[in-house]
């Protein structure tokens, strides 16, 4: 056997191989996982080039796979949007906002995109239309709240043109004062095409600078441990032409997040033709194992969307959607295509169904098919999915909106929602993932706990501990089971000879930390194809150099990615003054190591008290 290209060792690494479930050492060579076990399995490897790393007893996982996301359209707009996913309050949030509608020029908006609860702040409550124009009178802001609201403040209300004449959309409503003027609030009702239609109207990155911010996505993820992703396609991802920036990537070998991508269709009316045009031009697998097609999804026709807002009733479908839907199916079971339909709730899974019963005849569909969130699925439902050849992929969305769920169904319609235990007890597929980047956060540990936890970012319990997942349950979903969906479940997601090498080395040990402190761990070192793509703490030596996020007035230029709230400070902003303390490795640090604990009320006098002019003080 060759020798390896890197061997990690002294570490305690879950494999999810159940022939050889714990080991301390692995080797690495052209891509693949070489051999896994004790130091004595892995030194015969040892070369004159390897790259020997002490892992230093930290947990070492399988490399986390989002089995429904939005990277690829996330990639464009990340270093445009300032991210308020796991802010503590309202003031910080607040704070920010105005620090950043100060640094963003003309005609830039401020954009807060999705993976917030009002329920994660302090203050438990939204920000107010005041609140947001006081932190932001000249720079347009638009705050986007799950798929229910946004707020606009009035420099994005002027800029837009927004006045007493302008009409409500259809599905939507623009709140209006007793004059008849538009507050800034944008509902949807149900519909949230009046939020992404106004969200598109604010201006794009130019090419460039879509490079870089895809490029410090991926690495924000690689941050969390995750090394792949399905990208569910998305409104307004248009294909080819929205793939270009991704496959620029990849001739380029910058990626360091392996990416399966379905294809989306983009306007009513016309999703067959769309459908028809797409099996001429490419197929499911065209790429290679790093960048390529997986198929069709997550919308198939705009007459089957039932986007969630808990805010609203359940949305009815369209009369015509079952014949819309099988035209469609019917072609791409014609041709073998996987698919992926959006399905939040079971008066819809169980239409949808029908459909694909009917185009099945009595058989399984012959391509693997997916059922995207199906939070209210029943177990009658689940059966049929499974005879049909299909699978679950499922979302921590309740733990950010459980709270609307309880309010409208109650406590006992949640306890369950999704029934992901029984869909594992069924023995259909499931895979887990985040919806990010317009809902819920890109960050899969809020998920993990989530589902081991059964709570919301709120504190409230939603699952009781019977429909919980236990660690190794949880995680085995963000790995070998989100693999299934992208077709490659004997390739990746757990840690034996001939996978692809991706894995990632945690701050903290899942198996052992408290259930509070899973939402905060991230990885501090990531491999993805055989190499280090991401490296922290003591492995910052290994972390691979990334161009400054551009352009340089960028939300990540400051403020950073997912906050950090269980590091020393409340905030992972780089500073006016040039520190980061985040991380304590740009600029200076005070002196202070970067992981001393400090609770988040202390921070502002903690900072304070050693002179430090950054924001937050």
């Amino acid at each position: 056997m060759a020798a390896a290209d890197l061997i990690l060792t002294n570490g305690r690494i879950t494999t999810l191989d159940r022939a050889n479930p714990e080991a301390d050492s692995i080797a690495i060579g052209g891509g693949k996982i070489l051999a896994v076990g004790d130091a004595a399995d892995v030194v015969p490897l040892k070369g004159p080039a390897t790259t020997v790393v002490d892992l230093g007893h930290h947990r070492v996982i399988p490399g986390l796979n989002d089995s429904h996301t939005h990277l690829i359209r996330g990639g464009l707009y990340y270093n445009l949007e300032l991210r308020w996913e796991g802010v503590p309050s309202l003031a910080d949030a607040l704070g920010m906002l105005k620090a950043q509608a100060e640094r963003t020029p003309s005609p830039q908006w401020v954009r807060v995109i999705g993976g917030w609860s009002e329920f994660q702040f302090a203050e438990r409550r939204m920000p107010t239309l005041d609140e947001i124009n006081a932190a932001a009178p000249d720079t347009p802001v638009f705050v986007l709240h799950l798929y229910g609201r946004a707020l606009l403040n009035r420099a994005a209300l002027r800029t837009l043109g927004f006045d007493k004449t302008t009409p409500n959309p259809p599905g939507g409503e623009i709140q209006r004062d007793d004059h008849g003027t538009p507050t800034g609030l944008l509902l949807a009702k149900p519909s949230a095409l009046i939020l992404y239609s106004t969200l598109a109207r604010a201006p794009k990155l130019d090419p460039a600078d879509q490079i870089n911010s895809t490029r410090h996505f991926m690495r924000e993820l690689n941050r969390l441990g995750i090394t792949s992703v399905i990208d569910a396609g998305g409104g307004g991802q248009n294909y080819p032409d929205d793939y270009d920036v991704i496959q620029h990537l990849h001739d380029a070998g910058q990626m360091t997040v392996r990416v399966a991508y379905n294809l989306f269709a983009q306007k009513a009316g016309s999703e067959l033709s769309d459908y028809e045009r797409w099996l001429e031009m490419t197929e499911p697998g065209a790429g290679d194992a790093v960048l390529r097609m997986n198929g069709a999804g997550e919308n198939l026709t705009w007459a089957a969307a039932d986007f969630e807002n808990f805010l609203e009733p359940r949305p009815d479908l369209a009369p015509t959607m079952e014949k819309d839907l099988e035209a469609i199916v019917s072609r791409l079971a014609e041709k073998k295509w996987p698919f992926r339909i959006h399905a939040t709730y079971d008066e819809s899974i169980d239409r949808f169904l029908g459909v694909f019963e009917r185009v099945a005849g009595g058989q399984p569909l012959p391509a693997r098919f997916t059922i995207d969130h199906a939070e209210t699925v029943t177990p009658r439902n689940i059966e049929r999915i499974k005879v049909l050849g299909g699978g679950i992929a499922i979302q921590h969305r309740m733990a950010f909106q459980g709270e609307y769920f309880v309010a409208r169904y109650g406590a006992r319609a949640a306890e369950a929602t999704p029934p992901v235990a029984l869909m594992n007890e069924i023995g259909v597929p499931v895979g887990a993932g985040t919806d990010a980047t317009r809902v819920a956060s890109y960050n899969p540990w809020v998920c993990l706990a989530w589902l081991t936890q059964g709570k919301t970012l709120g504190g409230l319990t939603l699952t009781p501990e019977r429909n919980r997942l236990d660690r190794s349950a949880a995680l085995e979903l963000w790995t070998a089971g989100s693999a299934w969906f992208s077709g490659e479940e004997e390739k990746k997601g757990r840690l034996v000879p001939g996978a692809y090498a991706d894995l990632a080395v945690l701050s903290d040990d899942y198996m052992r930390v408290s259930g509070a402190e899973i939402g905060g761990i991230e990885a501090v070192l990531t491999v993805m194809d055989g190499k280090i793509v991401y490296g922290a703490e003591a492995f910052s030596k290994l972390d691979p150099p990334l161009p400054p996020p551009s352009p340089e007035w960028s939300p990540v230029t400051k403020f950073g990615g997912h906050w950090r709230s269980d590091k020393a400070a409340a905030t992972v902003a780089r500073t006016d003054c040039g520190c980061n303390h985040g991380c304590g490795v740009h600029g200076h640090d005070h002196g202070i190591a970067w992981n001393t604990p400090l609770p988040v009320s202390d921070t502002r006098a903690f900072w304070g008290a050693l002179g430090c002019s950054c924001f937050g003080v």
